[in-house]
């Protein structure tokens, strides 16, 4: 009932805020950026990326009033680690949203029907990983739905729903034509160079990386490729959870979007 309802919602947004012609939108390129603040405080953003976002559908930080997390990973591909990553949520109980490229979902299906079956959101990352502002709406579709054909292939499941936009790119073209296919651009407020596996700096350096811009609402990006994550992270889950933040799935931020907004829409109408 709950995926659903989830659905439905989805479909309200995509319904009411894409336009019939994406061809005619701006395709002027956009890096994906955040502004990280002191202590703990809300990350912001460009205001015209705020507008983009509020127009189509996409987010890129949750309710900065709760103390509430949403833990995300790219995964472009596998690196060892992340059975461990995979281990410590178990053992946490906490989810996350495991955004895969077309070499991650084809080479590693074990990991995603694991992921799946332990609850935690798959997400489209894109099939070969291009900067969608420069390829065509043809092949953007071609791109996104591929993916996404393999992913309900392997899995017989078929709630993929979140995009994470490859090598952070986007433009109004493309966060409409991602819509339009049904997709919740999903950006980020916390991120770190945490990437690069040939400079990991130890467990330590990840775990106050992570803690010293932690902020509520925060959606989290780190990538499963790190050993440093993979180290770090039931100190981090226990730690935040001791100064009384939770950890979200992006459905449960979704619906709470959906939730304020349809509360704020009523309260105008009296």
């Amino acid at each position: 009932m709950r995926k659903l309802a989830l659905c439905f919602m989805i479909a309200i947004i995509c319904f009411t805020t894409i336009p019939s012609e994406t061809f005619a939108l701006s395709n002027k390129s956009y890096n994906w950026n955040f502004k990280p603040a002191k202590n703990n405080e809300p990350a912001t953003t460009e205001p015209e990326y705020e507008e983009l976002l509020d127009k189509y559908g996409g987010f890129y930080i949750g309710d900065t009033s709760e103390k509430e997390l949403y833990l995300t990973f790219d995964n472009g591909y596998e690196n060892g680690y992340t059975i461990k990553v995979l281990d410590v949520l178990k053992e946490k109980e906490v989810p996350a949203a495991f955004f895969v490229t077309g070499h991650y979902l084809d080479k590693e299906r074990d990991l995603i029907e694991r992921m799946v079956d332990e609850g935690h959101t798959i997400g489209n990352h894109s099939y070969h990983h291009p900067s969608l502002p420069k390829v065509s709406d043809e092949r953007i579709e071609r791109e996104i739905m591929s993916l996404q054909s393999l992913y309900e292939e392997i899995t017989g499941k078929d709630d993929m729903r979140y995009l994470r936009p490859p090598q952070g790119t986007f433009s109004e073209r493309t966060l409409a034509k991602t819509a339009e296919l049904g997709y919740i651009n999903v950006f980020w407020s916390f991120a770190y160079m945490d990437w690069e596996v040939n400079k990991q700096k130890g467990w330590k350096y990840a775990y106050d990386s992570i803690m010293k811009r932690v902020h509520p609402g925060a959606v989290l990006l780190l990538h499963s490729v790190s050993s440093d994550n993979a180290d770090a992270l039931p100190k981090v889950i226990d730690d935040l959870r001791e100064q009384g933040y939770e950890f979200k799935s992006l459905d449960d931020l979704v619906m709470k979007k959906e939730l304020d907004s349809y509360i704020e829409k009523q309260e105008w109408k009296e």
